[in-house]
């Protein structure tokens, strides 16, 4: 099944019995944000993991197996983005992107944040002039090695 045929159809399943990420978060016994990545199929799942995801969404047991496939991922296009949402987190790195690596290399030295040993989870803060987004990222620093 093509990547975005299975992400329609786990979509399509979800909104239809009105569930949200984080219900299947209490179902699945892993964080929202990784549960969607592997819908849109930017992570992989052991089979426990896929099995409940579509059990969950009330699809066969069959849409199981493909969520357990290791993704091709980073799949945007080459492109700047033109979502608004996914626009803005590519706009801060380009105006926080450079200060924030030379905070994280004085703070660490030389090296990068994984995206392998990394969580991620966003929370809504209420504030009297709007809710707020609060996304905490948080990946093992990988120092660059000499030889």
């Amino acid at each position: 099944m093509p990547v975005a045929e299975i992400t329609e159809k786990l979509l399509a399943a979800k909104k239809e019995k009105g569930i949200t990420f984080e219900d299947l978060e209490k179902q699945v016994g892993r964080d929202e944000v990784w549960i969607a990545s592997v819908i849109y199929r930017q992570a992989s799942a052991d089979m426990e993991e896929a099995k409940k995801i579509v059990s969950a969404l009330g699809l066969p047991e069959s849409m199981a197996e493909p969520l357990t496939v290791p993704p091709m991922k980073g799949g945007l296009e080459p492109q700047v983005p033109t979502d608004p949402l996914v626009y803005r987190f590519y706009e801060i790195m380009q105006v926080y992107g450079m200060p924030v690596k030379d905070v994280i290399h004085e703070k660490f030295g030389d090296g990068i944040m994984s995206a392998i040993d990394f969580s991620i989870e966003v929370d809504r803060v209420e504030d009297p002039k709007g809710d707020r987004v609060q996304i905490t990222m948080c990946g093992k620093f990988l120092p660059y090695k000499k030889w």
